[in-house]
C-alpha cells in the first residue's frame, strides 16, 4: 500500500487548480481531509512502469459503493489510464448489481470522464457535484 502521505500529496497537486478556482484551497486541509478519510482496505494503488501513479477507492456504503480518492498524477492524465481503471471498477459493480456514487468539484474536468461512463447528476451545491450510476446489465443472447 502506498504511503498515505504520498496519496495526500498527490491529492493536493491534483485538486489545487479546482480548489483555488472555487476559493477553497487550503494547503493543510487538502492533505488532512485525505488522511482523515483514507481507508486502505478499500483502496487500490495505481502504478505505471513500476512507479506510484495514483490511487482509487471504492468504499461500500448502505445503498451503494462510493468511488473516492481517484487521483492520477498530472503527467499521466489524458492517456486513457483513468478511463481504463474506472471501466474495470464499474464492470465489477455491474456484475454485483451495485449502484455507484461519487462527488466531484464544480467545474472539474473529471466530470466529463464520469459522464462518459454513465454517471448522471444527482444533486449539486456551490462546491460539489454529486453523481450516481446504476448497474449496467450485459445484453442477453436469447
Amino acid at each position: 500500500m502506498a504511503d498515505v502521505e504520498a496519496v495526500a500529496e498527490l491529492r493536493a497537486v491534483v485538486l489545487r487548480a479546482d480548489l483555488e478556482r472555487l476559493g477553497r484551497y487550503d494547503e493543510r486541509r487538502v492533505r488532512q481531509r485525505l488522511r482523515d478519510r483514507f481507508a486502505p482496505a478499500h483502496t487500490w494503488v495505481l502504478e505505471v512502469a513500476g512507479a506510484f501513479a495514483g490511487c482509487v477507492s471504492l468504499r461500500p456504503a448502505e445503498d451503494a459503493h462510493w468511488l473516492e480518492h481517484f487521483y492520477l498524477a498530472p503527467h499521466l492524465q489524458g492517456r486513457g489510464i483513468g478511463a481504463a481503471v474506472l471501466r474495470e471498477l464499474l464492470e465489477r459493480c455491474d456484475r454485483d448489481g451495485t449502484l455507484v456514487r461519487l462527488n466531484v468539484l464544480q467545474g472539474s474536468a473529471a466530470r466529463r470522464l464520469y459522464e462518459r461512463h454513465g454517471f448522471t447528476l444527482e444533486a449539486e451545491d456551490p462546491v460539489d457535484v454529486f453523481m450516481v450510476r446504476g448497474p449496467v446489465m450485459p445484453a442477453r443472447d436469447d
